[in-house]
């Protein structure tokens, strides 16, 4: 018995040794193949001849998934190709294809993605082609944002994280809290992102206008302003997006059912006293509650912006130049400190226009990309058209340097270009006509302003 055992123990080693050497010849022979695929559909894909390039691709990536990065880079263009052309179960078939490849990517090149981009890839492919639920789309999302903010670039997936909590709200499945928290978060990662870029495109111009500029510096200046305007676009959606939520009606017994549970929680009452004052929410006994918490716990400047407006409010001048003044030395850091000289000038835009501007000049001092403060000047200047000049046309031109002043505010912070466009077409409007300029003969003449604006403008040649 243990001969025959024997025998047949050779006999299916030797046909295992022959099948092993069978698939092991035809592994060499299909990884041979590898380079030779590669090539053929590289050069399709170059040229993007993606039906063609697809069937070469296909090889190489079953069997050689890690022969080059190439193979994820051009397989994604492939596939997304194939999706976009194709319809019903096919289309399916090659969404799912493009999923695995995701997570093929993170896997054989890990140092070459990130966490949030694989993730972020995956989720807008489900969501554009109707494949998620606000649910699945939140979930997928905050992962990524919470375990790899630094690599959450994508203005669509910032907005697409927001707006699915906003709505899981609306259908009763998420706090209020946890929405106003989320905008903090993804509102913050905006303004991050895109003060590194007004600080690439400060450098840019500078020389851009000194004619120093070289040609990839200016292909560099026109990408950093196209993103810049992207973060401008999302921002501007997701404020909307989150509508009336944020409004004091809401605010308030929100902030005065959570205050027993979260007052010695300082980011809470940060975000939750700085929310209330954007809201303009001043008078409520408990933007004081918070504000006065805020100050025992951290003596910031944002606290002393906060116990001025009150006392500007209540019209306590004196006292409110006083925090005023607290609020801008505290402060030593160059961004937060221009936020807060804004925040200050904004206050004042309603009590002095020549305060304001003051202020707002002292938050570009601080911040020359600070484009709100090119916008706020703007208004404060056009505002002043009745008490600047003793002719008609004195007062309407006061709009041309209105108008030069908002073109400024889009050009340090292309965030801002949409609402920069905007103003400055909407002062020059209001600047004097083609017919004012010929009947009073002033083309090409220079008008100075006696009141508060000072300075002067030239007005265009006919």
């Amino acid at each position: 018995m243990k001969k025959k055992l024997y025998f047949i123990a050779i006999a299916f080693i030797s046909v295992m040794g022959v099948s092993y050497a069978q698939e092991t010849a035809a592994a060499t022979v299909d990884k041979s193949e590898c380079s030779n695929n590669f090539q053929l559909y590289a050069q399709d894909a170059k040229v993007k001849n993606y039906d063609a390039a697809y069937g070469p691709w296909k090889k190489v990536y079953d069997v050689c998934p890690d022969w080059h990065q190439a193979n994820f880079q051009y397989g994604e263009r492939i596939l997304k190709h194939k999706i976009k052309n194709t319809t019903g179960a096919e289309k399916t078939e090659f969404i799912n294809m493009l999923l695995g490849l995701y997570d093929n990517y993170i896997k054989y090149y890990p140092t070459k993605t990130s966490k949030a981009e694989i993730i972020i890839d995956k989720q807008l492919l489900k969501y554009d082609n109707k494949m998620s639920t606000d649910e699945e789309d939140y979930a997928a999302l905050k992962t990524a944002f919470t375990e790899d903010r630094a690599h959450f670039k994508s203005v669509k997936a910032l907005y697409l994280y927001f707006s699915s909590l906003v709505d899981l709200h609306k259908a009763g499945k998420e706090e209020l809290q946890t929405v106003f928290d989320v905008y903090d978060d993804v509102t913050e990662k905006i303004e991050e992102d895109n003060k590194a870029l007004t600080a690439k495109i400060s450098t840019l111009l500078a020389k851009e206008d000194a004619g120093t500029i070289t040609k990839k510096e200016a292909n560099n200046l026109r990408v950093y302003s196209a993103n810049s305007g992207n973060y401008g676009k999302v921002s501007a959606s997701i404020d909307s997006k989150l509508g009336d939520l944020a409004n004091c009606e809401n605010l308030i017994p929100l902030y005065e059912k959570n205050f027993e549970a979260k007052q010695n929680d300082l980011k809470w009452v940060k975000r939750a006293v700085g929310r209330m004052y954007s809201k303009d929410c001043l008078d409520s006994p408990m933007f004081k509650k918070l504000f006065e918490k805020q100050l025992a716990m951290e003596p910031s400047a944002s606290a002393y912006l906060y116990s001025a407006s009150l006392k500007l409010k209540a019209g306590d001048s004196k006292g409110a130049l006083s925090d005023f003044t607290q609020a801008s030395e505290l402060e030593t850091d160059p961004y937060k400190k221009a936020d807060i000289l804004y925040k200050i000038a904004a206050r004042y835009s309603r009590i002095s226009k020549s305060t304001s501007y003051k202020y707002a000049n002292k938050s570009l001092q601080a911040n020359p990309s600070n484009g709100k403060a090119y916008l706020l000047m703007a208004s404060l200047v056009s505002s002043s058209a009745n008490d600047c000049g003793s002719t008609k046309f004195e007062k309407l031109a006061v709009n041309w340097k209105a108008a030069e002043l908002a073109r400024k505010a889009g050009r340090v912070d292309p965030s801002l270009g949409s609402t920069a466009k905007s103003a400055a077409s909407r002062y020059l409007q209001r600047a004097p006509t083609k017919t004012d300029i010929f009947s009073n003969n002033m083309q090409g003449k220079t008008v100075s302003f006696k009141c508060w604006v000072g300075g002067s403008v030239k007005v265009p040649n006919l």
